[in-house]
């Protein structure tokens, strides 16, 4: 029985989403969309998830982009649909926004683990989480353009604002790729490590979030975020009503009661 390519597992306010397609270096296609978009709401919906690992299966990569045999003639209308993946994937106006990071609504953190090649629909997907870590063999780059293409899943607005605006344009203008090393010189990882310490560097990062307060976790996310690209007065407005939520918690009572107590704290997201 072939496994799924797309792996979601639940454990101790942890949700991990595997792209698991390693034969075709994790290249997606329109039933792993699908899954994706079904993880990731399910994570969004679900009040005991704090933190969000995606990653790919193997070590070759994190993911080679949409399936170029499938999933972009699907898109460009070069294909016809040939199974309800593919009928979904092009009628179910969720899956798109939600399977590339792009619909706006997640408010839980997301750590990219990343081992390997990370291009195109995968670089578009690294720039829609919070934190990344990769190994020293991975690879980045925007190659849509090489190919009669263009980033259609959040690059255009993304990349512009997490890189220098020169650097953004060189990358998806050209194609070319980056090593590991230089994509954390120009601020597109947090780390850099061997290849087997990627995961579990992950994990640990993902729990040291998940035993924080939730409603403080969530309301950093959702308030930085929209805050991007705004004038400084309306995003202090953002950042007052998300403090004024926070400071009406259960949360934000326990957080210092615990400290004075010199125990750890229990932090119930209300």
């Amino acid at each position: 029985m072939a496994a799924e390519p797309l792996q979601y597992e639940k454990n101790e306010h942890i949700a991990t989403i595997t792209l698991n397609r390693p034969q075709a270096h994790n290249a997606l296609t329109p039933e792993m969309l699908c899954r994706l978009a079904d993880a990731l709401a399910d994570s969004r919906d679900d009040d005991t998830i704090r933190a969000v690992i995606l990653t790919g299966a193997g070590d070759r990569a994190f993911c080679a982009g949409g399936d170029l045999g499938r999933t972009l003639p699907l898109l460009t209308g070069d294909k016809p649909p040939q199974d309800h993946w593919d009928e979904r994937l092009l009628n179910d106006p969720q899956v798109m926004p939600v399977s590339s990071l792009c619909d706006g609504a997640m408010g839980k953190p997301i750590i990219a683990a990343v081992n390997g090649v990370c291009v195109a629909a995968g670089a578009e997907l690294l720039l829609g989480t919070d934190i990344r870590v990769a190994s020293h063999e991975s690879r980045f780059a925007w190659p849509e353009v090489q190919r009669g293409l263009m980033p259609f899943a959040g690059s255009l607005a993304r990349l512009p604002q997490q890189l220098p605006y020169c650097q953004a344009m060189e990358l998806m203008l050209t194609g070319e790729a980056i090593d590991a090393q230089k994509a954390l010189q120009l601020g597109l990882l947090n780390y850099v490590v061997h290849g087997p310490e990627v995961l579990p560097l992950a994990q640990r990062l993902a729990r040291r979030i998940a035993d924080n307060a939730p409603l403080a976790v969530a309301a950093i996310k959702r308030t930085a975020v929209d805050s991007i690209g705004l004038p400084e007065q309306e995003a202090f407005k953002l950042e007052k009503q998300a403090y004024r939520k926070v400071m009406a918690s259960e949360d934000a009572r326990e957080g210092p009661r615990a400290f004075m107590e010199k125990r750890a704290p229990v932090y119930r997201g209300r």
